[in-house]
């Protein structure tokens, strides 16, 4: 999810996204077999899981933003709440946007929604990382799944850099995007891939689907489900005069916001409530320490 990030009036489109994507990764695109293989290795070790089983939000391992941060730098026009859009419902997290009205000091706000974080209560360094979600459907929402370097506090965005894991526009039912940003690869040049289902495949509204990254010292990798879809290399990067900064701890995000200057924003047709399901985050980590 783009943070504090460059004004999307200036984003690029997508097609450009894919080419820059191309040139950084066309070596590592004949492993990508290689790399579905190592989603399911059997030394994956479980060290961290929300599995949403209880009756009530874990605030051991959960918090929330609150407000709506001048658009939280990309125009969005939600509300975050301190978890009164968010519950447990059938061993699932659910966030809920709502269309209501919210005031804030001057300012009202038409939208409400949720955005938790495992910030000051989980980091992770290294591993796969996943989710298993289901994305509402409609034009303006903007649901994702991603992290943001502990560090952001001391050295700011990008330079703690944004591992985005998924985002769903919510008018495009059948398309998913994974995104890297940092110093010199932000906003407008963040360095994306995309994922694009065909039936008879469940679209990303009608059925959940796994999203997740792998992540070492030397590259990241993105899939859904078990396909590999997205790769970038620290080589790549560097060997452009660029900063790696993915070698530190990370945070986990989840939000669902509503509108914004990529997804667009809400019409008379956008459905509300609007729910995004979630039905675990696992992180876990190879026995050996090598991935």
């Amino acid at each position: 999810m783009l943070s504090s990030k460059l004004n999307f009036l200036k984003y690029l489109p997508v097609i450009m996204s894919v080419v820059f994507l191309t040139i950084l990764t066309t070596s590592c695109l004949a492993s990508l077999k290689e790399y579905e293989v190592m989603i399911k290795d059997p030394r994956w070790k479980l060290v961290w899981s929300d599995e949403f089983d209880g009756t009530k939000i874990d605030i051991t391992k959960w918090k929330y933003d609150i407000g709506n941060n001048n658009g939280w730098g990309n125009g969005e026009w939600q509300y975050y709440t301190d978890g009164k859009n968010a519950w447990i419902e059938n061993g699932m997290l659910v966030i809920e946007a709502r269309k209501e009205t919210v005031k804030d000091g001057s300012k009202t706000f038409n939208y409400t929604s949720t955005r938790m974080k495992t910030e000051g209560k989980f980091t992770v360094q290294y591993g796969k990382i996943e989710a298993r979600i289901k994305f509402p459907y409609g034009k303006g929402l903007w649901p994702a799944f991603w992290m943001l370097g502990s560090n952001f506090r001391y050295v700011g965005w990008p330079t703690c850099g944004e591992i985005d894991i998924v985002e769903f526009l919510g008018h495009d039912k059948w398309t998913a995007y994974g995104t890297l940003h940092g110093p010199g690869y932000f906003g407008s040049n963040g360095i994306q891939g995309r994922i694009r289902l065909e039936p008879p495949t469940p679209d990303f509204t009608s059925d959940f689907h796994v999203f997740g990254i792998m992540w070492d010292e030397e590259k990241i990798v993105w899939y859904v489900d078990n396909t590999v879809y997205h790769i970038v290399t620290k080589s790549a990067i560097e060997s452009r005069g660029k900063a790696w900064v993915f070698d530190n701890d990370f945070f986990i995000i989840l939000n669902l916001a509503v509108g914004g200057y990529w997804p667009g924003y809400p019409t008379n047709e956008t459905p509300f409530p609007a729910r995004m399901y979630v039905d675990y985050v696992r992180v876990y980590q190879m026995e050996s320490g090598e991935e």
